[in-house]
């Protein structure tokens, strides 16, 4: 063969007889007959030969498979053939892998096409396999389809030396268009275009274009074309652009929510509490009206609601108040999931956690009642549904129970946006309010078919919660933790007297004389101020029940007299009491005292230092040396002269005279 073959992909009818290929006859004659058969002569795979001789080429795509891979093994690898009519590699990549992968970037659209035409060459290859000629197959499927023989044989040349597993990407129409001149856009351009599109205001596309474009036009810019410039916008990252022009909480959605399983839990070892602002109007008994707070407690493991309280407002009482109920009621849980808002990080809730974060924790507040009884407490993010199930719960409250028929006139809707024509019509008396949401929250629970993990499509939360908590071991309260969680707190000083004040009244017991001036925890009924209230040490400690003192009337002397008579009598008692104390009499102490020994005689002194008087305010000192026989007289006479001296002084000054 000739070396000027090793590169080509056309070859004549000559040529090709001349090879002695596998599946062709050697002469050229017969090859052009097989050739005028099959359709060789059509543009792409046949053109004229501009060598010596009349005649045709034609590419070697066109010949049998057995032939064309001789013919190959023979030249070696050359160019893509160009009778196969093929897409840019641009528009349609070459590797199996990347074929496929771009297949299924395609729409369903052409998709369909590529499989359409994949059934009409099957159907030309099943005439074929009945011993019909080629040319009379692809004629046939033509008539029945009704596409032209044209347009078949593209196709087939499409798949020309492909396999048949991989026809479809292989048939799949590619979009075409005409070559467009180019520009160069300065990098100014698209920077102006962002910054105006990327904005928490959300302008047009548009409008941003249009503002760029005039830009462009004063600085003499290049200007892309709407087109091109709204695929560039659409081409930055979604997260960017949410971001840019929803903000950070919009964006913060796109992240997939984490998968909690609360299936490991059991009945009460986790609850989850916050507060819901019903979208009711109500009237309270004072006859003021407002939509009033829940504030409820729910079970982590079942989705069960355990308890709740309704109140003006989100606080501490309505929170302590519903977390008694659960505790009276089921015992108490072992965790408890809740934000750090005002009414649930109250110190006298959870006063003692060190990881509280609200308010200026002191080292003298008083240990909370959740910090008491052993509770777990975990904080969750503020209006985070995610991190506390329980608004999943308001939801389907402010959905269902908030639009009762017996609600009529008084919903308010969720939003000022979204009132009702009857807004304001009316008010529910808070009374018949609570009756019927406690109804309805108990129809909650007992909703069969809830499609939560635990229930699994047919139990209700009280089915799940009962078949949990039968099994489960509870921490029930003593008589003292009920009485932690149903009584208010508040942190009082003791008086010197042993009184407490609390409100405007004075509480008293015997056992708070040895704590006064101590601050301690007193715990009562809001409701009760009159009962009597038990007090605390600031750790907890129980240390007295305090009775009430009553005011009386300044001239009841039947009071008084009753109020002198029990004092002389605790003073009889406190008298008698130390009496009991105190066994020994003052002579019987004093006669135990140990006697002082006997005193030895004073040593002589083995010096004596010389002794300095001062006389009168001159400051002169002489040395007088005093025998120690007659110290004591020399002392006196110190004294005389001394005393002669502030005399003669006292008499100057009273006559006017001077110091001198």
């Amino acid at each position: 063969m000739d070396d000027s073959m090793l590169k080509r992909v056309f070859f004549t009818a000559t040529e090709l007889a001349a090879m002695g290929l596998p599946g062709l006859p050697s002469t050229s004659r017969s090859i052009l007959r097989i050739g005028q058969k099959n359709g060789w002569k059509r543009p792409g795979v046949c053109r004229r030969h501009k060598g010596q001789g009349a005649g045709f080429e034609f590419h070697y795509s066109v010949l049998p498979a057995p032939a064309q891979a001789a013919l190959l093994a023979r030249v070696g690898p050359s160019q893509a053939p160009a009778g196969q009519m093929l897409p840019k590699a641009s528009a349609r990549p070459r590797e199996r892998g990347e074929i496929w992968a771009w297949f299924d970037r395609q729409t369903e659209v052409r998709r369909e096409k590529a499989r359409q035409r994949m059934m009409l060459l099957l159907r030309i290859d099943e005439i074929i396999a009945q011993g019909v000629g080629r040319v009379l197959a692809i004629e046939t499927v033509s008539r029945e389809a009704g596409v032209g023989v044209s347009t078949l044989r593209d196709w087939l040349d499409l798949v020309r030396g492909v396999h048949r597993s991989d026809w479809m990407p292989a048939l799949t129409p590619v979009k075409r268009g005409g070559a467009r001149a180019k520009i160069d856009v300065p990098e100014q351009v698209w920077d102006v275009l962002r910054a105006d599109y990327l904005r928490l205001s959300q302008p047009s596309f548009e409008s941003c274009y249009r503002r760029t474009q005039a830009i462009a036009h004063a600085k003499g810019w290049a200007m892309p074309t709407k087109r091109t410039a709204l695929r560039r916008m659409r081409a930055l990252a979604p997260a960017v652009v949410i971001k840019a022009r929803q903000g950070s909480e919009a964006e913060k959605q796109l992240y997939p929510a984490q998968t909690r399983s609360r299936a490991h839990f059991h009945a009460l070892q986790a609850v989850n509490t916050d507060g819901h602002k019903w979208d009711v109007f109500v009237k309270w008994p004072d006859g003021s009206i407002g939509r009033p707070m829940m504030v409820a407690f729910q079970d982590l493991y079942s989705g069960k609601f355990l308890a709740w309280r309704t109140a003006r407002s989100e606080n501490k009482d309505s929170v302590r108040l519903a977390f008694g109920d659960l505790v009276e009621r089921f015992g108490i849980p072992d965790r408890c999931y809740m934000d750090n808002g005002r009414a649930f990080a109250s110190k006298w809730l959870t006063g003692g956690i060190p990881n509280r974060y609200r308010f200026k924790v002191k080292s003298e507040e008083p240990v909370g009642i959740m910090t008491q009884l052993g509770v777990d407490i975990h904080w969750t993010t503020p209006y985070a549904g995610q991190s506390k199930p329980i608004e999943r719960g308001f939801g389907d409250f402010a959905r269902d129970i908030a639009k009762h028929p017996a609600f009529e006139g008084a919903y308010c809707g969720n939003s000022p946006m979204a009132k009702p024509e009857n807004y304001g019509a009316r008010a529910i008396p808070i009374a018949e309010f609570v009756a019927i949401i406690d109804r309805e929250i108990d129809l909650h629970n007992a909703r069969e078919g809830r499609r939560s993990e635990v229930c699994g499509g047919t139990l209700s939360f009280d089915q799940a919660f009962d078949a949990s908590y039968a099994q489960a071991l509870i921490r029930r309260p003593t008589a003292e933790q009920r009485r932690l969680c149903f009584l208010a707190g508040e942190q009082v000083l003791v008086r010197p007297d042993g009184t407490l004040n609390l409100f405007g009244n004075r509480y008293f017991d015997e056992a708070l004389w040895a704590h006064r001036g101590a601050r301690v925890t007193v715990r009562f009924d809001p409701d009760h101020l009159h009962a009597p209230l038990t007090v605390h040490s600031i750790d907890g400690v129980f240390l007295a029940t305090a009775r009430e003192i009553e005011a009386i009337g300044f001239d009841d002397t039947a009071a008084a007299r009753r109020h002198a008579q029990a004092r002389g009598e605790h003073r009889k008692a406190t008298r008698a009491l130390l009496e009991a104390e105190r066994k020994l009499s003052l002579e019987e102490l004093a006669a135990l005292q140990p006697t002082a020994p006997a005193r030895e005689a004073t040593p002589a002194p083995a010096a004596i230092r010389p002794f300095r008087a001062v006389r009168g305010n001159l400051a002169l000192a002489e040395e007088i040396e005093i025998d120690p026989s007659a110290q004591d007289a020399a002392v006196l006479k110190f004294d005389r002269d001394f005393g002669r001296a502030v005399q003669m002084l006292r008499a100057a000054r009273d006559d006017g005279l001077g110091a001198d």
